[in-house]
């Protein structure tokens, strides 16, 4: 790439270290000069011009140094100090003694400036053209030039060693800012090919609730962004590895360049890396993986010498690990490692998804399930009662009115009966519609809407039921919470209702510590629960799967004893402060 100038980057980058090593020169130059002439006797013995002129070289490199840091250079800038170096330097000669003076190698202050700024040819110019300038300096004050070929071969010399050092330099500085660009650029193609793989890494989670095409998308990218390839020219093998249902064993989920073999092997996770890393939720670095333990089943990691695992854990909840494998040794950097871990985030949330969605779709088939079972239970009731009721009142009434023609009493009987019939009836209606969205609930509380259970039970089916609450119940316990524990005691009663054959149901509701405690007891037959439990599948019935269900929710227990003659005690936990 090119700049505006037509100055490639790391010619520019070179140029600029290298002047500033050149400003190091000078100033070591300008300070060994300024030394000499004051072990020379100073100001009492030299012209104070020639201070005034070793301030003015000083004065001028201080200029381009600061214009060097303001990234500023006037047009031939150098070339006009490389000239007032080379005049004040022959001054310099001529105020301080010339040949025979402390400063005969002055000269080399210009000759090594363009050395190192310049290839040796116009730098053994520079000295050369000093060196004849000072010769004629020294024959037009008379002097004699017996001892300044030594001077001239010693600056030629060291200008020369000076633009080979120079020419050296730069080309180690150019291959070095090489090296460095590339780098750089390999850094930014790696943040860039990090940024793509976690970009469709998050759009794939937003699109899909598929957790298996996640996992496996986490491999692709993974190698994608870690090594910059795509996977078919990749040389990582990787693999996800995810407990089973009874957290037994770690098996292979999702995988690549792996034999199918290595997709049958089982880890239990209970010694080596895998084991370090479901424990403590961080990655682990191996160069040996087949040496570790479990890892050694793997075919695949064998070869590998570089090899990370990271953890799909969220919380204390461990879904599995994540293997990646390279056959370089410590590929995987510090830059590297955080994109993975990245990578394993996005995985994480996925399998988060996955298991939420799953959660709901099992929570919406027992919801429909409880539905259609409440569906069920409605028609089985309205079957068993006012259907039958309904029926028996069109018999009794085409049976009255054939009476009234031949028999007016048995007829006015028979009238009274149906009467009897469409009253009890009725009462099987209202309880029915009580069951179904007790008002009196919503309105007055739990205690209200149990007592007015009772009632409605004894007008109905007049069946002594006993309800025994503890004061200040409502007041502990959300209007939600109260309809479940509602259901859960209508459900109850209407079971001892119709199998028990009881004298008594009692319906009791205490509080005992941070606990709220529903019990249900009958004095009737009884039944035996482990067999009921056991046949619930063929059953048409689920009561006692809902209360199981409806404590649930609550966060409570449900315990139920029965046994044949002896009757059935239900107790319902539920602590009163919800652990959501």
């Amino acid at each position: 790439m090119q700049e505006a100038s037509g100055q490639s980057p790391i010619r520019d980058r070179v140029s600029q270290r290298t002047d500033w090593l050149i400003y190091t020169v000078r100033w070591t130059l300008l300070a060994g000069m300024l030394l000499r002439l004051e072990v020379d006797g100073g100001f009492a013995h030299h012209d104070a011009v020639a201070f005034v002129l070793l301030a003015i070289l000083g004065g001028a490199n201080a200029i381009q140094m600061l214009l060097h840091f303001l990234h500023y250079e006037p047009p031939g800038f150098r070339y006009i100090t490389l000239v007032v170096d080379i005049a004040v330097g022959l001054a310099l000669f001529q105020f301080t003694g010339g040949i025979s003076g402390p400063l005969p190698w002055v000269m080399l202050y210009p000759a090594l400036t363009a050395a190192l700024r310049h290839t040796w040819l116009p730098a053994l110019l520079v000295a050369g053209f000093g060196l004849v300038a000072q010769a004629l300096l020294i024959l037009g004050t008379g002097g004699s030039l017996n001892s300044f070929g030594v001077l001239a071969i010693l600056v030629i010399v060291a200008t020369a060693g000076a633009a080979l050092a120079g020419t050296q330099l730069r080309q180690f500085l150019k291959t070095q800012e090489r090296r460095e660009l590339e780098i750089r650029d390999r850094k930014v193609h790696e943040a860039r090919q990090h940024a793509r793989a976690i970009y469709e890494m998050a759009s794939m989670v937003s699109a899909t609730l598929g957790y298996e095409k996640v996992l496996e998308a986490a491999l692709k990218f993974g190698s994608l962004g870690a090594e910059g390839r795509a996977m078919s020219e990749s040389s990582m093998c990787c693999a996800v590895l995810l407990f089973d249902d009874d957290r037994n064993h770690l098996r292979v989920s999702a995988s690549w360049r792996l034999p199918p073999a290595d997709g049958k092997v089982l880890c239990p996770a209970e010694e080596g890396l895998l084991a370090n890393v479901t424990r403590t939720g961080e990655y682990v670095l191996t160069d040996a993986p087949g040496d570790d333990p479990e890892l050694m089943q793997f075919i695949g990691f064998r070869h590998c010498r570089s090899l990370i695992a990271l953890p799909l854990r969220v919380a204390f909840d461990s879904f599995g690990v994540i293997l990646y494998g390279h056959v370089e040794p410590n590929f995987f950097s510090e830059d590297t490692r955080n994109f993975l871990n990245a990578m394993v985030n996005q995985s994480v949330v996925a399998l988060q998804n996955a298991r939420l969605y799953q959660t709901l779709r099992t929570e919406k088939e027992r919801i429909v399930q409880v539905q259609e079972e409440a569906n069920k239970k409605l028609a089985r009731d309205l079957h068993d009662g006012p259907t039958q009721a309904v029926a028996a009142l069109a018999m009794r009434a085409n049976f009255a009115r054939r009476l009234v023609e031949r028999d007016q009493r048995g007829a006015a009987d028979e009238l009274f009966k149906m009467e009897e019939l469409a009253r009890k009836t009725t009462k099987e209606i209202r309880h029915m519609l009580f069951t179904l969205r007790p008002l009196i609930l919503e309105s007055q509380g739990l205690s209200a809407a149990l007592k007015q259970l009772g009632e409605k039970v004894r007008e109905t089916h007049a069946q002594n039921v006993i309800v025994e609450i503890d004061p200040g119940v409502d007041d502990l316990l959300e209007k939600s919470r109260q309809g479940v524990l509602f259901y859960i005691a209508e459900e109850a009663v209407n079971n001892a209702v119709k199998h028990a054959q009881a004298q008594h149901i009692w319906v009791r509701l205490k509080i005992q510590n941070d606990t709220l405690t529903l019990e249900l007891q009958d004095d009737g037959v009884g039944f035996n629960v482990g067999a009921v439990d056991s046949e619930y599948d063929r059953r048409s019935s689920l009561g006692m799967v809902n209360m199981r269900e409806r404590a649930e929710m609550l966060n409570g227990t449900v315990r139920i004893d029965s046994a044949e003659g002896q009757g059935t005690r239900i107790l319902v936990v539920v602590p009163l402060l919800a652990s959501d």
